[in-house]
């Protein structure tokens, strides 16, 4: 259990104690435990916080040290879009890793192989990718996260070391879940915010404003928009000599 979560049981315990012993003080008790509950919930959208649990936004200090970022997409496989993706980082000769989704990796389970076959990873971004992820039970976040584990390790021979939540937010419940699957969590330094109709040059904007060693970026490869700005990106790295790995690479040093 994380520092908050351990905090929030005892609040809860001494809760129940002081009203047992004091009813009169429940107005009190009732803001303090309000109170606390506003700051788990403001947690889950502070995405790149770390009072829920460790989060990985920026990579160690030894990827930094040889100049390493990690280019990752979110919410494939998709058919048409994935493919692309794949050999636009092949001819540029970079590494990704792909969050992928459990029941979108079912229905295209060659894609999953292609991914992993080309040297990138293939990490946990859920089963079904519920809007709802962050206000589930533990029994849910458990049955979520593990039958996304299960399906990616099936695919690919390799069990996904990292997860990402459904629209990067966070439930209070998820750690002790994560660390029973020796799972690490990863948000991102930037993200291009590529979904919909997004201007491929605001995108590439967002991306490398303030780019550096040990950043790690977020596109999606569900949708079209990131085949429009993914060679310029790329370009762009190379041309400041920063190499595109994966997470296990940047963060399992041989």
């Amino acid at each position: 259990m994380t520092p908050a979560l351990r905090l929030t049981l005892a609040l809860h315990v001494v809760a129940v104690l002081l009203l047992v012993f004091d009813p009169a003080l429940w107005p009190w008790i009732a803001g303090a435990l309000v109170c606390n509950h506003l700051v788990l919930t403001a947690a889950v959208f502070f995405v790149r916080g770390r009072l829920l649990g460790p989060n990985l936004t920026r990579l160690p200090a030894w990827a930094i040290a040889h100049r390493q970022v990690c280019l990752t997409f979110d919410d494939g496989p998709h058919p048409e879009v994935t493919p692309q993706v794949l050999a636009l980082l092949e001819r540029y000769q970079a590494k990704a890793s792909f969050f992928c989704v459990g029941e979108r990796a079912q229905a295209h389970p060659e894609i999953v192989r292609d991914i992993a076959r080309r040297g990138h990873s293939v990490e946990n971004h859920s089963y079904r990718h519920s809007h709802a992820f962050a206000l589930y039970s533990v029994a849910l976040l458990r049955r979520e996260v593990e039958a996304a584990q299960a399906v990616m390790t099936a695919l690919t021979g390799r069990a996904p070391q990292f997860f990402r939540a459904p629209v990067g937010f966070r439930s209070p419940l998820l750690e002790p879940v994560l660390a029973r699957l020796g799972l690490r969590y990863v948000s991102w330094t930037r993200r291009g915010l590529d979904t919909g109709n997004a201007n491929p040059a605001r995108v590439l904007a967002r991306l490398t404003r303030r780019l550096a060693a040990g950043d790690v970026l977020l596109l999606h490869d569900n949708e079209p928009g990131s085949l429009a700005v993914l060679p310029a990106l790329l370009e762009q790295l190379a041309a400041r000599d920063l190499k595109c790995v994966s997470l296990p690479t940047a963060c399992s040093p041989s």
